[in-house]
């Protein structure tokens, strides 16, 4: 919605009042601190909110009187820091919400600064305070106990379909970028939206309103981490053999498309690699790790990884016998570790589909595309690495996350 029909809503909604979608809150200010609403009042609102089909909280506009009182322009940041950690902190799980600064005029006409909050329908139940709420006429009252269990059996049903291909709130087709989607059309005679629905990256939500998929914005969007704040990896090197900041030599996140994640995560690794050098009939360079199978393991786990664990990311971690690559999520379908390297299963059926698409280029990787769905990756990152250094690497599970240890090749030094 663009701004001026949101203002012009915003000021019909404000003659009528509250209902089943808008709430107001006068914001009390006290010296330099925030009176009211408290931290636990904003989370009961915004669970309630969420765990229905979605609304909106605005704050400055007082609910009785239906007047616009606005917020001091010094405090704009505080109410917006006590929304930030009422929707992280207070509601479990955590619930995703965009604020808005507007303008809306008081009773004379002045313009008064307000914070509009929007709450999109969830995938899970939220609840709040240990309370399970939800939104009735214009307040939030409590479930009872069997429209609970209803509700939490809609929601976990609707969360088995793929992961992928969910609709993620907030989103819309022109949050898409064409040089970015369009590398994975190939039907040059059929109309773009089309080919974007066959591939899954548009889908319908609930109320038959059309968003991007987990898919679409991972694929599709130039940062994913603006819906999906999780989706990216975490690379960092260290000069010794353990975790130290004092000898943290380099250290970077790669947040951008996932096919830009696995090409800026395998440049990390390409120059903070240590080469040495053996001498056989020449002179040759020996790497501590192969690119092939680095960039196996990477592609790997930006296809694989859970993306509904919250506060999860991929994490690369380079030590100096060693690299370490730790993706969310357990195995699937059954899936024990010793059984990788034989058989294929995939939570993100759709981003491997489009990884399978999407063209790669690396002058040390001999791959057109991302990802060869033949399931021979696995096999070359045991191989390659067995090969290069002696030492097969292990997989294993560490809670909720596949750990990859790679080990670091070792040359003799080159003697001339």
């Amino acid at each position: 919605m663009n701004r001026e029909k949101l203002l012009k809503e915003l000021l019909y909604q404000v003659r009528l009042g509250e209902d089943s979608r808008y709430e107001f809150k006068r914001v009390e200010i006290k010296g330099s601190k925030i009176k009211g609403p408290s931290q636990k009042e904003l989370a009961d609102e915004m669970a309630a909110f969420a765990n229905q089909k979605g609304g909106y909280l605005v704050l400055g506009v007082d609910d009785k009187t239906r007047s616009v009182f606005g917020i001091p322009t010094d405090m704009l940041d505080a109410v917006q820091q006590r929304l930030k950690a009422a929707a992280s902190d207070t509601v479990e799980p955590p619930l995703p919400i965009a604020t808005q600064l507007l303008e809306l005029p008081d009773a004379h006409g002045e313009p008064k600064n307000i914070v509009h909050v929007t709450i999109d329908k969830s995938l899970f139940v939220h609840s709040s305070q240990g309370r399970y709420l939800h939104r009735v006429a214009e307040s939030c009252q409590p479930m009872r106990q069997d429209y609970l269990a209803r509700l939490m059996m809609q929601r976990s049903q609707a969360r088995m379909i793929w992961l992928d291909e969910r609709p993620v709130p907030g989103t819309q087709a022109d949050d898409l970028d064409p040089t970015l989607y369009r590398k994975f059309l190939r039907e040059a005679a059929q109309p773009e939206h089309t080919q974007l629905r066959k591939l899954r990256m548009l889908v319908k939500d609930d109320d038959d309103v059309e968003k991007l998929s987990v898919s679409g914005v991972l694929l599709g969007t130039p940062n994913p981490s603006q819906w999906l704040p999780n989706a990216y990896i975490q690379a960092v090197c260290y000069g010794g053999e353990e975790r130290d900041s004092d000898e943290q030599l380099d250290a970077m996140d790669f947040a951008g498309p996932l096919d830009q994640q696995v090409a800026g995560a395998l440049a990390f690794v390409e120059k903070n690699q240590r080469v040495a050098a053996r001498k056989l009939l020449g002179r040759e360079d020996v790497p501590q790790y192969s690119l092939t199978a680095v960039f196996e393991a990477l592609v790997n786990a930006v296809a694989h990884r859970d993306y509904d664990i919250y506060g999860a990311h991929i994490r690369l971690h380079m030590f100096a016998d060693r690299l370490v690559l730790c993706s969310p999520g357990a195995l699937v379908n059954t899936m024990e570790v010793d059984e990788l390297s034989d058989r294929q299963a995939s939570r993100n059926q759709v981003i491997t589909s489009l990884l399978a698409r999407c063209p790669f280029e690396h002058g040390a990787i001999n791959r057109s595309h991302v990802m060869d769905k033949r399931g021979e990756g696995v096999p070359v990152i045991l191989n390659e690495s067995l090969a290069l250094s002696g030492l097969r690497p292990e997989y294993q599970m560490v809670g909720e996350e596949l750990q990859l240890t790679i080990f670091a090749a070792k040359a003799q030094p080159y003697r001339s």
